[in-house]
Order: structure tokens, then C-alpha cells, then sequence
């Protein structure tokens, strides 16, 4: 019997050894590249799309558009904006969360169609959208989420810990509370999927088979387990910033911001 549990414990050491993701990088950008914050990839346009909060404050954030093989096709596609960070695309308009406005762009005549103040915000940090075109918008300072819905901004759930990167997946709100992950259901029950992460959660992204990646600002990627289970695959603290990531599924590349490192750099996820 005690060679029986042997065997099953070294199978289980060998299955989860194979588990184990690596990351491959492919290629670092860094022209026309200023603190960039968020990376969104969108499979219609096959674009990435990057919130550049930019040197120097007020009136210098922008978002550029990159090829996926890292060449930049437009360093300046919108101009004039504060510190934007998190993008979601639904039905051809971009949501840009900027400082305490959430800015909508048609990305098909790059014209800016609306600026929502959001009313008691103070650091917007990412924003999603439901398959309803609901919009949800984090507030980090304020410990808030959001909502945007039929033109009315409102709070949709307040007491969320350093609340930052946002997720609408498979009919859940999924949210980075400081170093917990959050699925919220419709109604606005709280379940903790897990709370393993060093350092507070930036962004997330679903690869599809209930599994996750997630960064965080100091220089952490994680691969996160249907079951919750985490596994640190990149640890770069000190050296650069992992800030809100994009994910290619096309191609299962990740695209990671470095923030103060000025640079996207693209990765294989393996």
C-alpha cells in the first residue's frame, strides 16, 4: 500500500510538472511607446491597441495601434486624452477608462462619439463589457466598480479592495481585488476563485479552457488553474513593470505593457 501511494504521489509530481507553463518572447517594441499601461487585442480588426499614459501629465495620454508582429502602425490614433488605461471594444466602439471619464471611440472613423464623467470617481483603471453592452469601469482609489448602463453611470458594487483589472466571462464579472481574484454573478454575489498572487492584481485574461493569466504591476505573470490553482510563470520584479496584458487566442500570445520600461514585449504562452 505504501508503494501504492508512492507511485500515485510521483504520477502526480509528473502530471503537474507538465502542467507547468513557460513563456517564450517573440519580440519587444519600443518606438513611439510611453508608460504603456493596457494592451487589447481585437481578433476582427487583428490589432493591439495600447493606452499610453505618456510623460508629462495632463493631455498627454494617447492610444496607438500595433501589428501583431510587433511593427507600429499608428503611434497617435487618439490623441488629448489624461492617463488612460483599460480598453474593451464592443460592437466597433472602444471604452477607454481615463482617470475620471470612460472616453468611446468608433475605432472604424477614429472619432471620439462620447466622454462620461464618471461622478465621484478618482483612479479608473480597466473596464469591460458584458454580452449585453453593459459597461464596467474599476476604480482603484475608490474601492468601486462601475456600471454603465443605457446611458446612466451608477455604482454597481462598492467595498471591492484596490479593485483594478476587470473581465466579463462566461455570464460572470470577474475582478483583481488587491491580491484576490473575484467572480461576481448577477446578483452581485462574491465568490473568491483565489488569493495566492504576491503582489495586487492588474490584469486578467480567460484562455479559454476555465484557466486564466494574470498580471501584476511589480513584475508578476501567473497562469491561474480552473481549479483556482496559481503558478507563477515570469517574475521580474525590479527589472520592469507587467501591467493590464492583451491575449491573442489565435495565436496564444500574450502582450504585456511594460509601464516605466516603455515597451510591449509579446510572449508564447507554452
Amino acid at each position: 500500500m505504501n508503494l501504492l501511494l508512492i507511485i500515485c504521489s510521483l504520477l502526480s509530481v509528473q502530471f503537474a510538472f507538465a502542467q507547468t507553463k513557460t513563456l517564450e518572447k517573440l519580440w519587444e517594441t519600443t518606438e513611439g511607446i510611453h508608460v504603456p499601461e493596457s494592451v487589447l487585442y481585437h481578433d476582427v480588426t487583428d490589432k493591439l491597441y495600447v493606452s499610453l499614459i505618456g510623460q508629462g501629465g495632463t493631455d498627454k495620454g494617447e492610444i496607438a495601434i500595433l501589428n501583431t508582429d510587433g511593427s507600429v502602425e499608428d503611434p497617435h490614433w487618439i490623441t488629448g486624452l489624461n492617463a488612460p488605461k483599460g480598453l474593451a471594444i464592443h460592437k466597433g466602439l472602444l471604452y477607454i477608462a481615463d482617470v475620471t471619464k470612460v472616453i468611446v471611440v468608433d475605432i472604424v472613423t477614429s472619432n471620439i462619439v462620447d466622454e462620461m464623467v464618471v461622478e465621484g470617481a478618482t483612479f479608473l483603471n480597466d473596464v469591460t463589457v458584458d454580452n449585453n453592452g453593459i459597461v464596467y469601469i474599476s476604480d482603484t482609489r475608490q474601492n468601486k466598480i462601475f456600471q454603465l448602463r443605457n446611458g446612466k453611470i451608477s455604482v454597481f458594487l462598492d467595498s471591492v479592495p484596490s479593485v483594478n483589472g476587470l473581465k466579463y466571462y462566461n455570464g460572470k464579472l470577474l475582478a483583481l481585488a488587491g491580491k484576490e481574484f473575484w467572480s461576481i454573478d448577477a446578483n452581485k454575489q462574491v465568490t473568491v476563485f483565489t488569493k495566492a498572487f504576491e503582489q495586487g492584481g492588474d490584469g486578467l485574461e480567460p484562455l479559454g479552457n476555465g484557466s486564466f493569466i494574470v498580471t501584476c504591476w511589480p513584475g508578476l505573470i501567473y497562469h491561474v488553474s480552473a481549479k483556482g490553482d496559481v503558478e507563477k510563470i515570469l517574475d521580474v520584479q525590479g527589472k520592469m513593470n507587467t501591467a493590464d496584458l492583451g491575449y491573442n487566442p489565435k495565436e496564444n500570445v500574450i502582450y504585456i505593457p511594460t509601464f516605466n520600461s516603455n515597451s510591449i514585449i509579446a510572449y508564447k504562452l507554452k
